[in-house]
Parts: structure tokens; C-alpha cells; sequence
């Protein structure tokens, strides 16, 4: 072996392979090397004791594997990988890009996007555009929470897309003003904590012999039609016929009469859907759904050899097909007869057995109900002898590509085999499980398994017909992980040049509780404790969620090379974990750049920060900061020119324009007061009080850049800005949503800006925004306080301020030319409030800052352990400066005396909070 080791590359002979610059005789030389090498690692305990490490035996991982290109734990060589193809960080390297949108409904009725499902899946053609946007050939890139693998195949895509497609691209983009983008694969590292989520990205990204491939699994078919097609044999008269699936029904207990009711028999109308009212065959008692009791038998179970229950089930139904025919009828004798056969056969000794754990799934609903166990009780015997033969068979077969892929069709027919497949009665097709929940139902659709795993085959060949599956032979660039990702470990730091992840979303999957079903029958399971969700089972809730999230982002700020992107593509209805995402990214040193939904309509601030408006999938597009910013702070420290240089950086990052349907948009992120919470977020993270106040800030801004419809640009943007609003017939407008005391002054800034009013003008205007998305926990300010708070009302003593005084000529003929003296002008202008001048809004800012902050003192001092009433914008300010005199426990204090859904729901407080409890812990 030594001698293979000191092959060099590009010497290979016919046969040979290479991987890592290491020339090997043959893949299966290459692969018992590698798996040699796993196999010793696997017994070093502290290689074990990484974060997320897979539960289960050596052989089983090992079985799972293909090292170098995909390990089902920790993946030893990500080192070599990113030194073999990736470069190291050159801070001379121009690299300029700005954010770019993603539209991931793109791509999903492809055939590589459909050919295994998965919980969630962005498709690799939503993905590829980025990937050429911010990448070029041979840049590496990286995907923390993997999935099934697409962003891999989207790298890979990039080399081997039709000409149709590149054509298309090619096209879009000139259209739009972009340059041509440059077609080449990227080496890609896929990361996920699941083993089954990388057994699926591992199949996705590699070679695979096809011809080979059908010839193995036609053998193998044909030998289970041979040894188990009696299991679904059905005579049609004198002719035999094909079983497609059994209806099995439930058997309840009437309440009055204790007599057996045979769910399919009696609660289903003529259309197939339950009754409203149930009739018992026995004491005609009319029964609701819920009145039944469910019937059990006492059962020794042929797994576990013990003694336990489940629910009675009657074969009620056979749907099957005989001369090319379907048709469906009740069971005969002869069908009970092969049914009792199956179920007096020996129990596989390949079948999983294991129990379930403790989870959300099996606390509540149909699981609990059922006394659904262990794994082997969600299949019924037929089913289950059926996958384990088929199972022992793959396992026997030597080719480790064949054998995975054929591992691949069977687990991804798993839910469809078992009793989580609902019959439907009103539905076209016997396949009906829920998705995202196990769910028993009381009507079962067992169906023939040897069909179902036969057509998988048919996903696999449509996806290798593709050019993605022609092209894939042209090299294995792509190494899968089965870690945490909160430590990659392996991958050096600075060394990636683009991430693209779609990660979990709070609690909208159980992710590691889904595959549970089939990461048992590989026997490695995902380690829960690292996994990033909300579980109440688990006791993860919303600030665990962040934590965990902060730790994967840290993760991936500390591998990205800086001036590079990644694009985090989110899915949640709840602002709380909308807002654990976005401070995660800021605490970790990200900038956010860009939120989009993924129709790529953008959000305002007010949308992203609502509580009831987060109601779409999001992309967030965030950038590492290059090391020359940092260094200037660093040196600088807490200094106004500290943040100028943040926000030159920051702006020379964001796109100019952003255009749809050949309309302008707003560009979020260039509005002034999102531009100073960045600002804010970025001080804060480096531990530095922020050195200038909003109304210091905001006037700075007006004085070094220019503005364009609520925009700020830098010097050399506004040029390009013009052009572009030059060619369309109407100004982008931002809406403005009000859902607290801030944004209700954005919106009345807003409103008086262009239309300087009296109190009777503005309030009926004002009512009308206070609706439905105003937060729960904030208190409702009166309109009165806020303007004069805030604002400046004309008496109608001294000159008609300009800010009114231009409005009024522009919009009054009898007004227009008069002087700001005028008395009719200062009759029309008197008790209108308007937007003040820099200078005076500085000084309303200080004084409502010190109005602001005596009242934060009041919540210090205020008896008892929760604040019922309070303001945000008080807390804001008080945190804020309790902050800048490192008072942390302040903080910490007055967070924890308001409700927890509160202080999740604001970015602001959340980011306050979260770094206060960071530097307490640090200084303990």
C-alpha cells in the first residue's frame, strides 16, 4: 500500500483511479484503503467525542461510507479536500459581487430534483444562478446544512448544464446588465448532522454505473417475484392477478354495547369520507368518530419476544390488477390464507427493532394512540419480510456504488411501505402518507412492496438520463460530512469561498425525529442533542434554537474567506425565530445585506420585523467583512470614523437597483435607519459602545452621501441609480407597516415629509395604520405625545418654515409665489407639524433620549417580578445605554421582567440581550 501511496498523479494506467492526488489500481482499492483508514479513527475515543457524532457501531458507519467522498460521521479528510482544490485567501484578489435574489420554486418537477425525496429541498436549479453569480470555476463551496445534497449538484450542474440552459442564463443576464457567467464546476463540501440526509447527498453527487446498476436490481427483483410474489398473488376468476394494496381498517368498540365496529364498514360514506354520525351494527347507537373505542389485541411480539398491544386491524379490501385490469374486492379465503402464511414466518433477523425514543411524534396523536413502539410495529409482516430480503440481497452485491444506490430506492419507499400509508378512498392512488408527521391512520394502504421499490428505479433512470447524470463521470469534486455544524472540523479557516444553506427552520420540522424510521434500518443515528430545531420534548426552546444556530454560523464566519457571501434561504411564520436567525448572524460578525422573498418581492424593515408578517420563505444574503475593516477598528476603536468606514464598506455591497416586471424597487437596506442598525449590530459585536446616536448618525449621513428615494448611495453609485430611474416612468415606493412606537414615527416622518398636516389631518390617517399587526406586548402610544415628541408644529408667529412652505405652493395654486411671510400663507401654514431640519431634530432626539431613559429607570426600580405595561423604544434606549456603560446585568435584569415571546420578537432587545448574557459569561 505504501508504494500505491507514492503514486504521483496524472501516471494513471487503464483501470486506475485518483483521488486526492493519490493514484490507486481500481475504485475498489482506493475504497478499502480509505475504509482502512476510517475504521482505525473510528476507535480513537476522542474522535468519537466530536460534536454531532452519529450514534452507532463501527461496521454500520463503516457500511454507510465511501471515504474519501462521503463518511456517515466526521469525515477525516475536509483538510486535504480544501487544500487539493481550494486556494488560500488572497486579501489582493479583487472579489467584488452584490446580493442576488433566489427563486427556489425553479426546478421542482425536474427529474434530479425529484428522484429521492427529502423534508425540505431547495432545487439545485434555484441554487445554480447563485452559485455562478458569486463563484468561479474551482472556487470551493460549502453547504452547513446539506440536506439531500442540492447544493452540491448545483456546484456540479455549473460544469455539465445543457446548452438550452446556459443559453438561458447567458441571455437573463445580459438582459439585466450582468456579465456572462463563467460554466465550471466548484468543489463542494456538504455537511449535514443527519446520516440519512448525507446517505442521500453522498447517491446524489457520485458516479454511478447505470448499466450496471439496472442489471443488479433486475436480478434482484426478479429473485424476490420468485420467493415472495405468492405474498400478493390474487385469483381473478381462473385467471391469477397482481395485488397493488390491502386495505386494512381498525376495529373500535362501541361505547354503548361494547360490540366490535369495523371502521371501513360503517364509517365511511358513499363517496368515501367519514360520517358525521356512525351507526353501531349491534345496539344501532349513533356514535360520532370520537366516541369509538379503539380495540386491541395482546400480542407476543416476534421482534422483542415480549408481550405487548395493538390496535385489532380487519384486511377489509384488495386493490390488484389481472389482464392488465384493475379492480378491487373484499378478501376471500384464499387472500386470508397467504396472509396467515406471512405472519407464521420466522421474524427477519435484518429488521430493525429498535424502540423509539422519547419525541414530539410519539408523545401525542396517532402514534400514542396505536401503542406504536418500536420500528418493526410501523410495518406490517408482509411488508417487512418483503424490505428485509431485499436488503440482504443489496448487501450481498460487491459494487458499493450499486449498493448504495440500491439502498437509496428502498429507503426512499419506507413511509409508503409501512402503516403511515393512509388509504384514501376518495383518492385516485393507494400512496397517501402525511408528510412531515407520523401519522397511523385508522384506514391502512398496505402496499406491494416489490412494485413500490420497482419504481423507484424509474426516478433513478429519468435522472440519469438527464446531463446531469451523463456528466457526473467527469470527476468526485464533491466530499460529504456527517457532523454538526457547529464544528466542521476539518476544514481550515478562510478557505471557503461561497455557502449557500438552507437551514432548519425553529419548529416546523422534527428533522431528526423523521428519519429515525430510516436510520434505523442503517443502524447510525443522528445525535439529537446538536440538532438545531425547537423541541419541547428535547427542552429546545427559541433562545436554545438561537444558541445553536449562532454556534453554526460562527462556524461558517470562521471557514469563509472574508469579502465573500453566503445566502441563507429561511422558512417560519414566527417573527421570534425570524429574529433568532438575523441577531445569530450579526452576533457571529455577518453583515445582512439583503432580505428577499423568494418571488423575489423585498421586504421593508417593518415587514421583516412584524410579528404577523414573516408569512413567506425568505432569503437572507450576509457577507463576511474583509480583514482590512476589522484591522481599522481594531486600531480606531468606538470612533465616528469608525463608522463611516463600516458604512462605505457596508454600502459598496448592496445592490444599486433592484428591479421586477420593469419596475423599480427599493433596496431595503440602503434606508438610513436599516443602515445604522447594521451599524448598531456591528459595534455591538465587536464589544464597542456605538459612537454616534441615531440623529448624530442619520444627519452624517445626509452630509457625506447622497439620497435617492429614501435611498443612500455612495458617490460613484448615485450615478448608476439615475440611469436606471431614468428608464422607468415611476420612483420605487417603500411601504411603511406599523407594528410599534418606532415605526409609527417612521410612518408619520414619512407622511410629514410629504405632507406637512394639522393633528385633525394626520390622525384619521394614523387610526387606520394601527390594525391587526401591532405587537402584543407593546403599549399603544398616544398620536399627540409621538408628534410632539418628535416633531415641530408652526405656530403661525414667525416665517412659514420651508419644510410647509413648499408644500403648500406646490400644492395650493392660490398660494404659489407668495412669500414665507404672507399672512395668508401663515394662515393656511398655522398648527400644521412638521419634519424638522437636521439641527433641530438633534434636538428633539436628545431630549426624547433623556424623557426615554428616566422612564427605563422607573422599569428598574418597579416592584415585582414582571413588567405589565412597557414601551420598546424605552427599553431600547436603556439597553442601549446600559450597554455603552458595560452594565450587563441591567440588561439581563430587565429582560428577564418581560415576557420571553417579547424580547424573541425584537431584533433590537434580542441583540442587546443575547451579547449582555455573552460577556457576563465570558467575565465569570
Amino acid at each position: 500500500m505504501n508504494d500505491l501511496l507514492n503514486q504521483k498523479s496524472g501516471t494513471k494506467q487503464p483501470g486506475e483511479v485518483e483521488c486526492l492526488g493519490i493514484t490507486f489500481p481500481s475504485e475498489e482499492a482506493r475504497r478499502e484503503h480509505f475504509l482502512g483508514l476510517l475504521a482505525e479513527r473510528l476507535k480513537d475515543p476522542a474522535f468519537r467525542s466530536q460534536e454531532g457524532f452519529p450514534q452507532g457501531a463501527d461496521d454500520a458507519i463503516l457500511a454507510m461510507s465511501d471515504p474519501p467522498y462521503y463518511t456517515a460521521c466526521p469525515n477525516p479528510w475536509l483538510t486535504d479536500f480544501v487544500q487539493h482544490y481550494g486556494q488560500a485567501y488572497d486579501p489582493t484578489k479583487e472579489y467584488a459581487r452584490e446580493p442576488m435574489a433566489v427563486d427556489v420554486s425553479v426546478g421542482k418537477s425536474d427529474p434530479v430534483y425529484k428522484a429521492h425525496s427529502y423534508h425540505t429541498k431547495v432545487p439545485h436549479l434555484a441554487i445554480v444562478p447563485s452559485i455562478l453569480h458569486y463563484t468561479e470555476p474551482g472556487d470551493v463551496v460549502l453547504d452547513g446544512f446539506a440536506g439531500s445534497g442540492m447544493t452540491g449538484v448545483a456546484a456540479q450542474w455549473c460544469a455539465v448544464a445543457p446548452s438550452q440552459y446556459k443559453a438561458k442564463i447567458e441571455s437573463e443576464w445580459k438582459a439585466s446588465g450582468m456579465a456572462a457567467p463563467k460554466w465550471g464546476a466548484r468543489p463542494t463540501i456538504l455537511s449535514d448532522i443527519s446520516p440519512v440526509a448525507t446517505f442521500i447527498a453522498d447517491n446524489y453527487n457520485h458516479t454511478l454505473d447505470i448499466e450496471a446498476f439496472l442489471h443488479e436490481a433486475n436480478r434482484i427483483f426478479l429473485e424476490l417475484e420468485t420467493e415472495y410474489g405468492w405474498m400478493y398473488s390474487v385469483q381473478d376468476g381462473s385467471r391469477t392477478g397482481k395485488i397493488n394494496f390491502t386495505v386494512w381498517s381498525e376495529v373500535f368498540h362501541c361505547p354503548e354495547c361494547a360490540g366490535e365496529i369495523v371502521f371501513h364498514d360503517h364509517a365511511l360514506d358513499e363517496s368515501g369520507r367519514v360520517k358525521d354520525s356512525i351507526i353501531c351494527p349491534h345496539c344501532s347507537a349513533d356514535l360520532g368518530k370520537r366516541d369509538l373505542e379503539l380495540a386491541f389485541e395482546t400480542i407476543r411480539d416476534p421482534g422483542t419476544k415480549q408481550e405487548k398491544q395493538r390496535p385489532k386491524r380487519r384486511p377489509v379490501l384488495i386493490n390488484y390488477t389481472s389482464a392488465k385490469k384493475k379492480s378491487e374486492r373484499q378478501l376471500n379465503i384464499d387472500d386470508l390464507d397467504i396472509i396467515k402464511r406471512v405472519a407464521d414466518l420466522p421474524f427477519p433477523t435484518n429488521a430493525p427493532t429498535i424502540e423509539f425514543p422519547d419525541m414530539q411524534m410519539t408523545r401525542v396523536g396517532r402514534m400514542r394512540t396505536t401503542k406504536v413502539q418500536n420500528i418493526h410495529d410501523l410495518f406490517l409482516p408482509r411488508s417487512l419480510q418483503v424490505l428485509s430480503a431485499f436488503f440482504a440481497k443489496v448487501r450481498e452485491i460487491n459494487n458499493a456504488d450499486i449498493r448504495k444506490a440500491l439502498t437509496i430506492i428502498a429507503q426512499h419507499q419506507f413511509v409508503n411501505a409501512s402503516i403511515l400509508n393512509r388509504y384514501r378512498p376518495a383518492s385516485s392512488f393507494g400512496n397517501s402518507p402525511l408528510t412531515g408527521v407520523f401519522y397511523v391512520s385508522s384506514l391502512v394502504a398496505e402496499a406491494n412492496v416489490i412494485d413500490l421499490l420497482r419504481g423507484s428505479i424509474n426516478r433513478i433512470k429519468r435522472m440519469e438520463k438527464t446531463s446531469w447524470g451523463k456528466g457526473r463521470a467527469w470527476g468526485k469534486n464533491v466530499f460529504v460530512t456527517t457532523s454538526s455544524a457547529t464544528n466542521i472540523s476539518g476544514i481550515p479557516g478562510e478557505t471557503i469561498d461561497y455557502i449557500f444553506t438552507d437551514p432548519p427552520f425553529g419548529e416546523n420540522i422534527y428533522y431528526s425525529d423523521l428519519n429515525y424510521l430510516t436510520e434505523s434500518w442503517h443502524g447510525v443515528i443522528t445525535d439529537p442533542s446538536r440538532e438545531a430545531i425547537v423541541d419541547r420534548v428535547k427542552g429546545k426552546g427559541i433562545p436554545e434554537y438561537q444558541r445553536l444556530m449562532q454556534g453554526c454560523f460562527a462556524e461558517f464566519y470562521r471557514v469563509l474567506k472574508p469579502g465573500r457571501w453566503m445566502t441563507v434561504v429561511f422558512s417560519n411564520s414566527r417573527a421570534s425565530v425570524w429574529n433568532s436567525i438575523q441577531v445569530s448572524l450579526q452576533q457571529v460578525g455577518f453583515v445582512v445585506a439583503e432580505v428577499s422573498t423568494l418571488d423575489k418581492v423585498h421586504l421593508t424593515f417593518q415587514q421583516a420585523m412584524s410579528p404577523n408578517a414573516v408569512k413567506q420563505d425568505l432569503v437572507i444574503s450576509v457577507y463576511k467583512p474583509n480583514g482590512g475593516l476589522e484591522q481599522r477598528l481594531s486600531e480606531r476603536g468606538a470612533a465616528p470614523e469608525s463608522a463611516w468606514d463600516f458604512v462605505q464598506t457596508h454600502l459598496r455591497q448592496l445592490p444599486v437597483s433592484k428591479q421586477r416586471n420593469g419596475l423599480l424597487e427599493v433596496v431595503v437596506e440602503r434606508d438610513a435607519r436599516r443602515i445604522y442598525d447594521r451599524m448598531v449590530a456591528w459595534f455591538v459585536r465587536h464589544d464597542f459602545p456605538v459612537p454616534l446616536s441615531t440623529e448624530e448618525f442619520l444627519d452624517g449621513l445626509r452630509n457625506r452621501y447622497p439620497e435617492r428615494d429614501g435611498m443612500v448611495f455612495l458617490p460613484e453609485q448615485v450615478t448608476e441609480y439615475d440611469r436606471k430611474r431614468a428608464q422607468v416612468a415611476q420612483a420605487p415606493q417603500m411601504e411603511l407597516f406599523v407594528s410599534d412606537e418606532r415605526s409609527a414615527i417612521d410612518w408619520l416622518t414619512d407622511f410629514l415629509r410629504k405632507r406637512p398636516s394639522s393633528y385633525q389631518e394626520v390622525h384619521p390617517e394614523f387610526t387606520t395604520q394601527l390594525g391587526a399587526g401591532w405587537r402584543k406586548h407593546e403599549e399603544k402610544p398616544e398620536l399627540l405625545a409621538l408628534l410632539a415628541d418628535n416633531f415641530l408644529r408652526y405656530d403661525g408667529n414667525s416665517d412659514v418654515p420651508s419644510q410647509i412652505h413648499s408644500y403648500l405652493s406646490t400644492n395650493f395654486k392660490d398660494l404659489r409665489g407668495l412669500e414665507k411671510e404672507d399672512p395668508r400663507l401663515k394662515a393656511k401654514a398655522k398648527d400644521r407639524w412638521y419634519v424638522p431640519d437636521p439641527s433641530k431634530a438633534k434636538d428633539l432626539e436628545q431630549k426624547r433620549e433623556r424623557s426615554l431613559l428616566k422612564e427605563f429607570e422607573s422599569y428598574k426600580s418597579a416592584p415585582g417580578r414582571k413588567l405589565k405595561e412597557f414601551r420598546l423604544e424605552v427599553l431600547r434606549a436603556g439597553f442601549k445605554a446600559a450597554w455603552g456603560a458595560k452594565d450587563y446585568k441591567t440588561i439581563i435584569g430587565i429582560a428577564q421582567k418581560i415576557p420571553e415571546e417579547a424580547l424573541q420578537e425584537d431584533e433590537k432587545l434580542l441583540l442587546w440581550y443575547d451579547q449582555a448574557l455573552t460577556r457576563m459569561e465570558a467575565d465569570a
